[in-house]
């Protein structure tokens, strides 16, 4: 009968409420930046403060966890049984993303296929779009407001195809990277996963020139109603999620660089690979509803 594993449990962390305070700065810093933007001013002097504040700490907080992971692995302190439990734990985190973005896709179908066509007087919901809204035109993108103004809606060419292009381009190198590692070609390896970080940079670059873009020259903003808040909703959200990914991909290249893989011992790399990926599925998702259709 073999030995039972033993089960490696870490001590209390304060790195779960150091995350909690990070990410509620950066919402209310973004919150009051975001108001006085839309509100025509320069942003808030307190807000642009409160926000930088809250990233800060949020590098703090990712920097000292994954030291205390890593230090932890590179201790001999993990078992199969710990391994299991990462998997585990990363797929319901990615499950959970999934339902994140489900939530904000399952908005934009309502908008688009329920709400838009009842406002428009369909469903003999004439007395409904006599009443509510009398000069409404049922049809997406729905570019023109309540209040009148009218925007334009961001087409598929140009920057969200060159985008799209990018992230396939990085799927396939982080691809590249994972087969590298697994035959322990560790040249090839470091090559094609800075590819894949430089693709993930031009992807956040591209996507900061097309909000820009959107905001000065098409007068597509947060307040350009429901197509402008589900289009920046989405794709907001995904470019923060491709932010994040981009620095668990730095914090994979200087592991790499340390030596801390090997062919049969990598989950840390796989588990960003998975999350990498994921992105990727979104933005594809994304494209096709936010932008082509």
């Amino acid at each position: 009968m073999s030995k039972p594993q033993s089960y490696y449990v870490p001590a209390q962390s304060s790195w779960p409420i150091v995350g909690a305070i990070a990410l509620f700065l950066v919402a209310v810093g973004a919150g009051l930046t975001v108001q006085h933007l839309e509100a025509g001013g320069a942003g808030s002097v307190i807000g642009n403060v409160i926000l930088a504040l809250g990233f800060i700490i949020l590098l703090y907080m990712l920097s000292g966890w994954f030291s205390n992971v890593v230090t932890e692995s590179l201790s001999g302190l993990y078992s199969e049984q710990i391994t299991r439990s990462f998997k585990q734990g990363m797929s319901w985190f990615i499950f959970s993303e999934v339902m994140f973005f489900g939530a904000f896709f399952g908005a934009l179908f309502y908008a688009r296929m329920i709400s838009v066509p009842w406002l428009g007087g369909a469903d003999n919901n004439v007395m409904t779009h006599e009443v509510l809204w009398p000069a409404f035109e049922a049809m997406w993108p729905l570019t023109l407001t309540p209040g009148g103004t009218e925007t334009e809606a961001m087409p598929w060419q140009g920057l969200p195809l060159k985008n799209t292009i990018l992230l396939l381009l990085s799927s396939i190198t982080l691809h590249m990277a994972h087969v590298s590692l697994e035959k322990n070609k560790r040249t090839a390896l470091i090559v094609w996963l800075e590819i894949t970080i430089v693709l993930a940079v031009f992807f956040l670059y591209f996507q900061t020139v097309e909000y820009a873009h959107a905001y000065q020259d098409m007068g597509l903003t947060l307040q350009s109603g429901v197509y402008g808040n589900t289009f920046f909703m989405l794709t907001g959200f995904h470019g923060l999620h491709v932010c994040l990914g981009t620095i668990f991909l730095i914090v994979l290249l200087f592991r790499i660089a340390k030596d801390h893989f090997t062919p049969k011992n990598h989950f840390a790399f796989q588990a960003g690979s998975w999350y990498w990926h994921f992105v990727d599925v979104v933005w594809l998702c994304l494209f096709v509803f936010v932008y082509v259709l």
